[in-house]
């Protein structure tokens, strides 16, 4: 008997993330769990049509409130087609962003108030929150410095954006502890891996204790 395990990876673009991400699912499926992976927004074809609208098409005015709405309808189709039916079938959810990652870009960097974009994502997530996201903490210019790709519309907002980004995911780490896990995500990427697993391994075991 389980109970759902679901795990999300956040921070700056640049950050390590989907390294961190790739080794945890990795290791998690080493040790014989059955691993669903998605990314928000995306993994159904209504949030991959979300994803290329916002992220890639950087002359289209959105305003933050309808960028945000957007992102919750992209995220509540993914609950509703991977998230849910994965953890009902008793599998470990790792998730590429999640509703953590709203919050900061729209609220603490986009200027809406975070506390009406957590009430806004809890509807559109059913309550669904992961047991704990990571989030690899990285300054904005070494997260700047490391993208060597043409940057998609969120990416290209500037160096102040990115500062405000940062101070967002400190800000909501400090307010929640555990369920938020600050990384330096300048430490060499086996020692992260490690600190990952680490701290996943109580929540593993809890979910998999038998029922008193």
């Amino acid at each position: 008997m389980t109970s759902p395990i679901f795990f999300s990876f956040d921070g700056l673009d640049g950050s390590g993330k989907t390294t961190q991400m790739t080794l945890f699912t990795q290791w998690l499926r080493a040790t014989g769990r059955q691993v669903v992976t998605c990314r928000d927004p995306g993994s159904s074809e209504l949030g991959e049509r979300i994803r290329d609208l916002l992220l890639n098409h950087h002359q289209l005015p959105i305003s933050r409130r309808a960028e945000m709405l957007l992102y919750m309808a992209a995220r509540a189709q993914l609950v509703e087609e991977v998230i849910q039916p994965a953890l009902a079938a008793g599998k470990v959810v790792v998730s590429d962003r999640f509703l953590l990652a709203n919050v900061v870009y729209q609220a603490h960097a986009g200027g809406l108030d975070p506390a009406t974009v957590w009430q806004v994502g809890d509807v559109a997530t059913c309550g669904w929150q992961p047991a704990l996201s990571f989030v690899l903490d990285l300054s904005a210019e070494a997260a700047a410095a490391r993208l060597l790709r043409p940057l998609d519309r969120m990416e290209s907002q500037g160096d102040a954006f990115r500062q405000r980004l940062r101070a967002g995911y400190l800000l909501e780490a400090q307010r929640n502890p555990h369920g938020i896990l600050l990384l330096d995500a300048t430490l060499p990427v086996e020692v992260l891996a490690e600190r990952i697993q680490q701290a996943a391994l109580p929540i593993l075991a809890a979910a998999e204790r038998p029922p008193v």
